[in-house]
């Protein structure tokens, strides 16, 4: 079985249909601007999280924190209840 893989070197922006390369700087204030976004539209419905069960508890605890605490969302789920 033959699988390719790419690995991205820098980070992709989306305008409209397509991907640019972008600097760190915009991607990351892009990134911080859509979270701000979904806090600010009432995250209780526009936010939601899903934690995988490959991830450490301290990862999955972490990122719970940061859905309640950091974007106001209890929508978050994991595969860990299975």
């Amino acid at each position: 079985m033959s699988t390719n893989y790419v690995r991205l070197t820098h980070p992709l922006v989306r305008e409209g249909r397509d991907l640019r390369r972008a600097t760190w700087d915009e991607a990351l204030d892009r990134a911080a601007a859509a979270f701000r976004d979904a806090r600010d539209r009432d995250a209780t419905r526009t936010y939601g999280m899903f934690s995988c069960s490959k991830a450490t508890n301290e990862m999955n605890y972490i990122a719970q924190k940061f859905a309640r605490c950091v974007i106001g969302s209890n929508n978050i789920d994991s595969c860990n209840r299975t």
